[in-house]
């Protein structure tokens, strides 16, 4: 059974790595369909917003609101806008941004693509003597690498807006003092490391939810166990190379 599985996963990457380099292929050749680019990047960047901005506000709540308990104990609390502004930019800012898009937008494009292979749409593109990659994987693939970086910093924004929020009111630090210790704390480097982690969380996204819609088969029953593997290879896949690149980066950056 254990066999089987690491089979199936080493399958998938090597269809994921496959399809990337079609993807690379059908730019250098084709181009890319703008009016398409452009849908959806509204499609997954702007109708993002609402749960971005209700995952950033709580979660900078909650990460003040805990960082001040700990701190607490030893006479620190007014360092919560230190912890609150680094843990945001580098790690939880683009990790539950990407989370929240493999959720909402992930299943989504999985459940399209699917729902087309199924019925044989995918056939009738590439019998018009249209490429399937390029009308519906490239413009995905290339919009959610902008749009996550987008994305990520509404988070940020609004978390650190979120704990100033629960600092003022709640922890009695003025907000000269909390906003003043946060970009004494945060430089430009944990920024941009936070929105790299995030171009590469978009690519993954797509890139396995355009696979595994791609790979459907059987019907309806078919497009929803896709749809569902998706999210979670897509939820996996991020974490795991959130370490990964923040292991590069931190080499690089020593």
């Amino acid at each position: 059974m254990i066999i089987d599985q690491i089979k199936s996963q080493l399958k998938d990457i090597g269809g994921y790595g496959l399809l990337l380099s079609t993807v690379v292929r059908d730019i250098s050749r084709n181009g890319l369909q703008t009016k398409e680019f452009v849908h959806q990047l509204i499609k997954i960047g702007t109708m993002s917003l609402p749960i971005i901005v209700l995952t950033g506000l709580f979660t900078g709540m909650v990460l003040a609101l805990q960082t001040a308990y700990g701190l607490a104990r030893f006479g620190a609390k007014n360092y919560v806008g230190n912890i609150v502004g680094i843990s945001l930019a580098r790690e939880l800012g683009p990790v539950l941004t990407a989370l929240m898009v493999a959720g909402r937008v992930g299943s989504g494009i999985a459940a399209e693509i699917g729902s087309m292979k199924v019925t044989e749409q995918i056939d009738a593109i590439r019998a018009l003597g249209a490429s399937p990659i390029s009308k519906l994987v490239t413009p995905r693939l290339l919009a959610a690498i902008i749009a996550l970086p987008c994305l990520t910093i509404f988070t940020n924004v609004i978390g650190v807006y979120g704990g100033a929020l629960i600092a003022i009111f709640e922890l009695d630090i003025s907000s000269h003092l909390y906003f003043n210790s946060m970009t004494h704390m945060v430089v430009i480097s944990d920024v941009i490391d936070g929105l790299i982690k995030s171009c590469i969380f978009g690519l993954l996204i797509v890139l396995i939810s355009c696979y595994h819609g791609l790979s459907a088969s059987g019907g309806t029953a078919g497009v929803g166990e896709v749809t569902t593997r998706s999210v979670v290879s897509a939820s996996i896949y991020v974490i795991v190379s959130d370490f990964l690149v923040t292991k590069i980066l931190i080499l690089i950056g020593s």
